[in-house]
């Protein structure tokens, strides 16, 4: 495989896991939460300030000065703004050194030549998924929870890339990991790849 494999998902469908198996088995390096690390090392920002922009937007009022940060003297840039073009440019970068597995964060959009994955699944599924990997959690709070991530996950897609997040028109491949689970999904992605290469 000599592409960047993106995965989009929806909360709880298992699409991060699909991604560390994905990388593994094809023997390339997996990003999701080191995208932000990262990108906050480019422009010397706090980790911790990234964490609150993280696929989701933050609307503050614009005349309240301690949210923005100057690229100049010249330009005030919104924070939100800042931190997409920085993870932009590292998604970029470690796409020029090769295959890799990248979670989330419009990276579908940003690069041009990736194999894009969407992962769902029922909300049913979801909400039994979470609720084994978090015992003891209310389940009316964890569709909430679910409901929520994923509001944000779409307003942020959208507002990025103007695009429609879980459109299957905007992948090349759109799994149900309620039907197979995370395993059957990587099987089914693995056939995918194996006929692109051929």
């Amino acid at each position: 495989m000599d592409k960047v494999i993106t995965v989009s998902r929806e909360f709880g469908s298992g699409g991060r896991e699909l991604g560390v198996k994905l990388a593994e088995k094809l023997d390339i390096p997996f990003y999701d939460k080191e995208l932000i690390s990262m990108a906050a090392d480019d422009i010397n920002i706090a980790e911790e300030a990234f964490q609150n922009y993280d696929e989701h937007i933050v609307i503050h009022d614009p005349l309240d000065r301690q949210y923005y940060h100057a690229f100049s003297d010249i330009y005030k840039v919104p924070m939100s703004d800042q931190i997409f073009v920085a993870q932009s440019n590292v998604i970029r970068r470690l796409a020029a050194h090769g295959p890799c597995v990248i979670v989330g964060r419009c990276a579908d959009m940003i690069l041009d030549d990736s194999i894009n994955l969407f992962i769902y699944s029922k909300m049913r599924d979801r909400i039994k998924r979470m609720l084994i990997l978090e015992p003891g959690s209310d389940e009316k709070e964890m569709e909430r929870r679910i409901r929520e991530v994923d509001r944000k996950r779409k307003e942020y897609y959208q507002y990025y890339t103007g695009n429609t997040w879980g459109r299957a028109q905007n992948y090349h491949l759109c799994l149900d990991s309620g039907l197979t689970g995370v395993d059957g999904c990587l099987r089914a992605v693995l056939a995918y790849l194996g006929e692109l290469s051929e």
